[in-house]
């Protein structure tokens, strides 16, 4: 079961984050021109990918309560990193497998007798970014080089793939 959690082999889609996954945006208003966004990818979704995300949901949340114009008070993407380790040698097992871990394993780390050393380990970061935006009419904008447009930021950005297959 530990061994399926590393198969994630496609990018978290564009979608809101439900009860039942870990990944996609939220919003919450937090005063009438102020919201809370955020994107939570997986281990496949790359940081810019997170980003553009959080991009593109800021300004869809802009032309939603109805301004144009956007600038960020506060934005942010962090990283959270899992381990994956293949090994040769577990007992018991023909000779090959893997597991999950988070704390480091050595050949007399006190998990048992000396196992074959041959582990590989790679580190598997998963993104998260998250902001608050103020949204703005264009008279408040005054120019400022902070404030973004929103109908202008959705053009370039590319498309999001389309949603995964229901069922």
């Amino acid at each position: 079961l530990l061994g399926l959690a590393g198969c994630v082999t496609k990018p978290a889609p564009y979608a809101p984050k439900t009860a039942e996954s870990s990944t996609g945006y939220t919003d919450q208003q937090l005063t009438q021109n102020r919201y809370r966004i955020t994107f939570t990818g997986n281990s496949v979704t790359s940081r810019q990918t997170v980003e553009n995300y959080l991009l593109l949901r800021s300004a869809e949340v802009t032309l939603h309560a109805g301004y144009q114009y956007f600038m960020f008070d506060t934005r942010n993407t962090t990283a959270k990193t899992s381990y994956m380790s293949d090994f040769v040698g577990w007992p018991g097992w023909g000779g090959y497998g893997g597991y999950w871990h988070n704390w480091a394993w050595g050949p007399y780390g006190g998990y048992g007798p000396p196992f074959d050393t041959s582990v590989t380990t790679r580190p598997i970061p998963s993104y998260k970014a998250y902001s608050q935006i103020v949204l703005l009419t264009p008279g408040e904008t005054n120019g400022r080089p902070p404030a973004i447009d929103a109908p202008q930021l959705i053009l370039p950005l590319p498309p999001p793939p389309p949603p995964p297959p229901s069922g």
